[in-house]
């Protein structure tokens, strides 16, 4: 098939499948004339960083990457020695969706709670802290969190200042993957700096690529300039050193300018508030067939519906079956979704249901 033959359609699979923001394209245009240094040592690399700091605190050291495992991966081994490991949900992007890369490539040991909500508490990591100082058990450094989470969820303020607490009383520290960092804080109405540096978290991963940039995510250290010296290295080896840097930064750069980010998180954010609504009306037709247990606190929605119409509702809107047992699936909205896609796929489940 010729590309332009290409067929455009829309869904609710990821916010990945959405495209690039247009602000985005033209803020890589704007630094595309002539020469700059590569690997970092360009002007907009520059500008990128003290952005950063004016965002997350004077402390806040950036390094740019390709993607967010990439990100994940690097962020954890510039604190982790070869016998330590990281806490994490058992539902964490690192441990179900990073094809075993922190293991592979960075040869860390995960140790995984299982959470009904997909977010952690100090009440479920304390009794995972045991046998500190032997030398037969990996021993804990680490605790990392998802910012929504993979459930969709979301950790308030208070949640996550109790978690860098209860961390930095262990001596752990506390990893931010913050793949959809920007949802979240449309989501709790705050600067990123006030659910991140300000309640303690040492490490985030600024998510780009989900809330619509093209292969442009960061490591970000926080409070801790020690941490930072280690991550270009640990970049380089492990091939997330973009040579043209400058088109990464000032696509980061166009996200925080004027709240780009933070106003593309709230409409992807309201998108999936008026599908959850529009599908719990439809869940009180339905006879029981329909359910939402899940909240919607961002941009993902978690019905349950019946097996038998899913294949026939992924036709018209493509999206993921998150637990093939129960029929629960994931709806996504993203920075580019409609309000008629949503209506579309409403009214698709109600013609399925007859309802």
């Amino acid at each position: 098939m010729a590309l332009q033959d290409r067929k455009v359609w829309r869904g609710f699979a990821s916010d990945n499948y959405a495209g690039v923001h247009p602000r985005l394209f033209e803020a890589m245009q704007s630094v595309n004339d002539g020469h700059e240094m590569a690997y970092g040592d360009d002007f907009v690399t520059a500008e990128l960083k003290e952005i950063f700091k004016q965002t997350f605190g004077p402390a806040a050291e950036v390094f740019p990457v390709f993607n967010g495992t990439g990100a994940n991966v690097i962020a954890l081994a510039s604190v982790l020695k070869r016998w330590e490991a990281v806490i994490c949900a058992e539902t964490a992007h690192i441990n179900s969706d990073e094809g075993g890369a922190p293991e592979k490539m960075a040869g860390m040991k995960l140790w995984t709670i299982p959470t009904p909500d997909g977010k952690l508490t100090p009440e479920l990591i304390k009794p995972h802290l045991f046998d500190i100082g032997s030398v037969h058990r990996a021993q804990i450094a680490v605790i990392s969190i998802t910012q929504t989470t993979e459930l969709g969820t979301l950790y308030s303020i208070a949640e996550i200042k109790a978690l860098a607490d209860f961390a930095h009383e262990n001596n752990l520290f506390l990893h931010m993957d913050g793949a959809r960092l920007s949802n979240a804080a449309a989501a709790l109405d705050v600067s990123f700096k006030a659910f991140t540096t300000d309640v303690g978290v040492d490490l985030v991963s600024f998510g780009g690529t989900k809330i619509g940039a093209l292969a442009a995510e960061a490591v970000v250290v926080l409070n801790d300039k020690t941490i930072a010296t280690s991550i270009p290295f640990l970049r380089k080896t492990s091939m997330q050193l973009p040579s043209k840097m400058r088109f990464v930064s000032a696509q980061l750069i166009a996200l925080l300018e004027n709240d780009l980010a933070i106003n593309s998180a709230k409409h992807a954010n309201a998108m999936a508030k008026a599908l959850d609504a529009g599908v719990r009306k439809i869940a009180e037709k339905s006879q029981g067939r329909v359910s939402v247990p899940n909240p919607t606190q961002a941009n993902a929605v978690f019905p349950m519906l019946p097996n038998e119409i899913i294949e026939e509702l992924q036709k018209k809107y493509w999206f993921y079956v998150w637990d093939y047992r129960t029929g629960q699936v994931r709806w996504m909205c993203a920075w580019d979704t409609k309000p008629e896609d949503v209506e579309g796929l409403l009214s698709a489940l109600s013609d399925a249901l007859g309802v």
